[in-house]
């Protein structure tokens, strides 16, 4: 009779033979009996007796195969959480390495840098899955961006301003200007592999059309769309409808724009401080204005869709998109969902 191969055997079918080799052996069988009668190796045979005789029958329970979890590593427990913590804590041009961002080669630098021990790409990727560190596009930060100025501004200016805003019933906007033209495309195109898309400019005159726009926790947005420039006397034309249109005091968040601190708009909004105030978000911050997403979300439309030749149709293509979100509270909110805002919600 041919012998089973037990190695090929799965860990539970392996159990099940050798309590069956155990059942034969405690009838009296002998070892040679056993393994024509079950067609096992003799090795196979005597192992499941040994086991048994050397501890009972949980003893007949195969361990697992493979290496033994954590068997074969190059780093210590406690140099990974040291790797770990420079890489959440640190830049690599922090630590003066020629790498713009942490990727396998520049993890893999530091670990020969700091311990000597040299690991191939795929060791680091395989400590970097173990680790639960994915590949993720990285936040775009301004280098003059101040930490201290934003952790103060989500630990205590805000959340006195959102109380302030209870008290008075004021309702909290966030503003932001943005511009909007004819000649862009983004996204991505489908195509052969080697063959890249092209797309064409449009022809004729590049049309720019500017917007400013607020947005509410509650779903509310608006907004009012400028042909000129952008300047200090459309933002007080705005901020005079806004004021109009919310029938209670405004609580209106703006970046550091300079027209934002001019002085028409602050003698103005002084002549109107019963019914608006102002308030400034943390300089070169704007991850943290809610309505950077309203702006995301207009040119994403626009951007996607046939260009238009035309201020006229630009224009048209805009205010299209804007009264669907005037009249959509809910995709709104949405904005407000993304974990750098979420502290608005």
């Amino acid at each position: 009779m041919e012998k089973e191969d037990a190695r090929k055997q799965s860990r539970e079918v392996l159990h099940e033979r050798r309590k069956q080799v155990i059942r034969l052996y405690r009838k009296g069988m002998r070892v040679m009996q056993i393994v024509e009668h079950s067609g096992l190796s003799w090795y196979a045979v005597n192992t499941a007796i040994n086991c048994y005789r050397t501890a009972g029958t949980a003893a007949l329970k195969p361990a697992a195969r493979g290496k033994k979890a954590g068997g074969g590593r190059m780093l210590s427990e406690a140099q990974e959480r040291t790797v770990q913590q420079m890489i959440c804590d640190k830049r690599p041009e922090q630590l003066k390495m020629e790498f713009a961002l942490w990727n396998r080669a520049a993890v893999m630098q530091l670990i020969e840098r700091e311990y000597g021990i040299k690991l191939t790409v795929r060791g680091v990727g395989n400590y970097l899955k173990r680790w639960g560190f994915t590949p993720q596009k990285p936040i775009r930060r301004a280098y003059e961006q101040s930490s201290e100025a934003v952790q103060a501004w989500l630990d205590k200016i805000y959340p006195e301003i959102e109380h302030r805003a209870k008290l008075e019933g004021a309702e909290i906007h966030w503003g932001d200007e943005t511009a909007v033209v004819n000649t862009d495309v983004r996204g991505r195109c489908y195509a052969p592999a080697g063959k890249t898309p092209v797309t064409f400019a449009v022809g004729g005159t590049r049309h720019k059309l500017s917007m400013i726009a607020t947005v509410t926790n509650q779903g509310k947005t608006r907004w009012m769309i400028i042909d000129e420039g952008f300047n200090a006397d459309k933002l007080i034309e705005f901020l005079d409808a806004l004021i109009k249109d919310a029938g209670r005091k405004v609580f209106l968040i703006l970046d550091n724009l300079r027209v934002h601190h001019s002085k028409p708009v602050k003698t103005w909004v002084e002549e109107h401080k019963e019914k608006i105030e102002l308030f400034y978000l943390p300089s070169y911050s704007p991850e943290l204005n809610p309505e950077e997403r309203l702006n995301a979300d207009l040119k994403q439309a626009l951007y996607t869709k046939v260009p238009v030749r035309t201020k006229a149709k630009l224009k048209a293509a805009t205010t299209e998109h804007m009264q669907v979100l005037e009249k959509s509270p809910e995709r709104v909110k949405k904005f407000f969902q993304d974990a750098r805002v979420r502290y608005a919600a």
